[in-house]
C-alpha cells in the first residue's frame, strides 16, 4: 500500500540534494537557507537558517540541533557580513514577497552574503501553475477575473494581502540581470507532480520509480518549468 504523501517524503530531496552535489560543496561549507535546513544540517553541512516567523524557528530547532537559527527577514540580512557563506538557498522567500523590488532586494542581499564564485539557489512559485490548477481546475477563474486578480494576460496580480506573488520565467530572467547573476541551471523540482498528486500516492513502487526517472529526465525542459509549481535558479556569483 503506497504511503501518504508519498510525494513529500520521497521527493523532498530532488530540490537541492542534486544541486549540492552539482556545485562540489564539501561538508565544512558554509549554508544560509531560509527553508528546509534541518535536512542539511544532518547531512553534515554547516547550515545558518533565517526564519521570519518565531514558531517556525521553533519547528527547526526540534528538528535539528546542529543549525543556527537566526530570526530575521530575507530582503534585510545585515546580521550577516559581506561574503560569509559558499552557498546561499533562497527556499521560500521568493513566493511570498509581493513586489519585484522585495524580490531583486532580496536576490542582492543573497548576492552581498554569498561568497566571490559561491552558489544562490533560489525557489519560485509559478504563475501558470495557479491559473491552470487554482483558477481552471477549481473553477476559480472568472471570480478572479471580475475581481482584477488576473490581468488580460493571465498574470497573476500581486497584492499586499495575498499569501503568494507567483512569476513567470521572464521575470526570474530580470531579477537575474538586474542582480548581475549567472545561471547555471534552471530546473523545476517538482515538474508534473502537483498536478497528479493522487495517482503517484497510489503508484506501485516500480511505476512510482520510473516516474522519478522521467522527472529527472524532463526537469530542464522550459516546457516543464513554466507549466510547474516550482522552480529552481541555480545562481553563481561570479564579481
Amino acid at each position: 500500500m503506497a504511503k501518504p504523501y508519498r510525494i513529500k517524503h520521497k521527493a523532498s530531496g530532488l530540490y537541492y540534494k542534486p544541486s549540492i552535489n552539482h556545485i562540489n560543496l564539501s561538508k565544512n561549507g558554509k549554508v544560509y537557507m531560509t527553508n528546509n535546513s534541518p535536512l542539511l544540517a544532518n547531512d553534515g553541512y554547516d547550515v545558518t537558517a533565517l526564519e521570519l516567523i518565531k514558531h517556525n524557528l521553533k519547528v527547526i530547532e526540534k528538528n535539528s540541533d546542529k543549525v543556527k537559527v537566526v530570526q530575521g527577514n530575507a530582503t534585510n540580512l545585515s546580521k550577516f557580513k559581506d561574503e560569509s557563506f559558499e552557498i546561499v538557498l533562497l527556499f521560500g522567500p521568493m513566493y511570498h514577497l509581493m513586489t519585484d523590488e522585495e524580490k531583486i532586494k532580496a536576490l542582492s542581499e543573497a548576492k552581498r552574503v554569498t561568497k566571490k564564485n559561491g552558489y544562490i539557489l533560489v525557489q519560485y512559485f509559478m504563475n501558470d501553475y495557479c491559473i491552470i490548477r487554482y483558477g481552471f481546475k477549481e473553477n476559480n477563474i472568472m471570480n478572479s477575473i471580475n475581481n482584477n486578480e488576473i490581468d488580460n494576460n493571465y498574470k497573476i496580480v500581486s497584492w499586499v494581502d495575498n499569501l503568494y506573488s507567483p512569476v513567470r520565467i521572464e521575470e526570474i530572467n530580470n531579477y537575474n540581470k538586474i542582480v548581475n547573476l549567472k545561471r547555471v541551471k534552471i530546473i523545476t523540482p517538482d515538474g508534473c507532480a502537483n498536478y497528479i498528486r493522487d495517482v503517484l500516492n497510489k503508484m506501485d513502487e516500480n511505476t512510482f520509480n520510473e516516474f522519478i526517472k522521467y522527472h529527472l529526465s524532463t526537469c530542464e525542459r522550459y516546457e516543464m518549468i513554466g507549466s510547474a509549481a516550482h522552480t529552481l535558479d541555480i545562481l553563481k556569483k561570479e564579481d
